[in-house]
Formats: C-alpha cells, sequence, structure tokens
C-alpha cells in the first residue's frame, strides 16, 4: 500500500450533516484518516493511492457536503 495525504481548503463551514456524512467517507476501504483545522477551514485525508486517484477523493468529499475551493500543496 501506498499512502498519500492530500488537503483542500473549504468555504462553507461544516454542519453537523456534513460531518454524519464524513463518518460513512471514514468508513470506505482505502480511506485511512480525515483531520480538519476549522480555524483554516482545511481538511486533510490520507488515503491508498493504489486504490484511489485524488479525483476520486475530492469527489467523496463533496458528496459529503464539503465545499472544497482549492487543493493546496503540502511541504
Amino acid at each position: 500500500m501506498t499512502f498519500l495525504e492530500v488537503a483542500y481548503r473549504y468555504g462553507a463551514p461544516l454542519r453537523e450533516s456534513t460531518m454524519r456524512a464524513l463518518d460513512e467517507v471514514r468508513e470506505v476501504y482505502g480511506v485511512r484518516r480525515i483531520t480538519f483545522d476549522p480555524q483554516a477551514q482545511i481538511i486533510r485525508l490520507e488515503f491508498d493511492a493504489s486504490r484511489f486517484k485524488e479525483p476520486v477523493i475530492a469527489a467523496l468529499l463533496r458528496n459529503a457536503g464539503v465545499d472544497l475551493r482549492e487543493r493546496l500543496a503540502l511541504a
């Protein structure tokens, strides 16, 4: 397995319904971890790159209700 991490800045604050939907995203096989920085409005997701490509991860987050604005470069 090759794990990658991707970070996005999101627009609208995460609502309770979005957080519940993200719990379901956590259960997707290949998603390892989701973390948030609500002050900076950044969400990070670690995933198995042998199972998913980055556009699929972005689609999972959007389908959960996250208002993704931009992908951030990781240092």
